[in-house]
């Protein structure tokens, strides 16, 4: 009797807890934004694949360890046609994220989600007589950093993203690692992984080196690989541009 009556005396903050409401309080729902290749395959869609080939036996390990954006705006695939290609590219390694460009309607089960991370349609507002201002005396707005420095070497395996601006490395960059930057990349040591500028698209970026044993070189979605690369520039310090279509390196004398 005693046992029953110290049970029902006890407060609800000593009760136990369901498992419904512990697996309830665990879901946990965030909203995050990750960096990812987006490739854009061009009909007819063998003969992409064949130059994918001759750029992947330049540099096997280009898409190693990246998620991969599928876009597919200049091609018109069905959805059966989209999953093959999808299957021809994780036979090459190549994990597909998810797909753009295409009919969000399309279905296909197993088919990768159809990312939708770009802005919707601007809303326009009408002229209106403005009311008088008051202009008060404040303190300017904290400005964001254009550049990152990092003053350590980026040790191999290791990735640097940073879209804002340029990415600023006072040692040097080893093998397998990888610099990416939305502005120019600058590197006062050795580069001998990979450094991509202009990741949103800033076709003026560039890309400043004191020695390149570079794996990879690009700006915005131009690249050389290392056998790109000629062997009288190899261990020199370089720059790298984009005139047109085409990505520059020469000797920084």
């Amino acid at each position: 009797m005693r046992s029953l009556l110290t049970n029902q005396n006890r407060t609800d903050a000593e009760k136990p807890v369901s498992s419904a409401v512990r697996q309830r309080q665990s879901l946990m729902f965030r909203a995050r934004s990750y960096m990812a290749f987006a490739i854009t395959p061009q009909a007819p869609i063998v003969e992409w694949l064949a130059e994918l080939d001759t750029s992947l036996e330049r540099s096997e390990s280009f898409f190693s360890g990246h998620p991969v954006a599928l876009d597919l705006s200049s091609v018109s695939l069905s959805a059966a046609a989209i999953m093959h290609l999808v299957e021809n590219l994780a036979e090459r390694k190549i994990r597909v994220l998810g797909i753009t460009g295409v009919d969000p309607a399309i279905e296909e089960p197993g088919l990768p989600p159809i990312l939708r991370g770009g802005r919707g349609p601007q809303q326009t507002t009408p002229d209106l007589p403005k009311a008088p201002t008051l202009v008060v005396n404040a303190a300017p707005p904290r400005q964001q950093p254009a550049s990152l420095l990092i003053e350590t070497p980026v040790r191999s395996g290791q990735s640097v993203v940073f879209v804002d601006g340029d990415v600023t490395v006072l040692g040097s960059v080893g093998s397998g690692a990888e610099i990416v930057a939305g502005g120019s990349v600058h590197i006062y040591g050795t580069l001998r992984g990979r450094a991509m500028a202009g990741a949103n698209g800033n076709s003026r970026a560039r890309i400043f080196c004191q020695r390149v044993e570079a794996e990879l070189l690009a700006i915005d979605s131009y690249y050389k690989t290392a056998d790109e690369i000629e062997d009288s520039l190899r261990r020199q310090p370089i720059q790298a541009w984009l005139e047109g279509e085409t990505l520059k390196i020469s000797a920084l004398n």
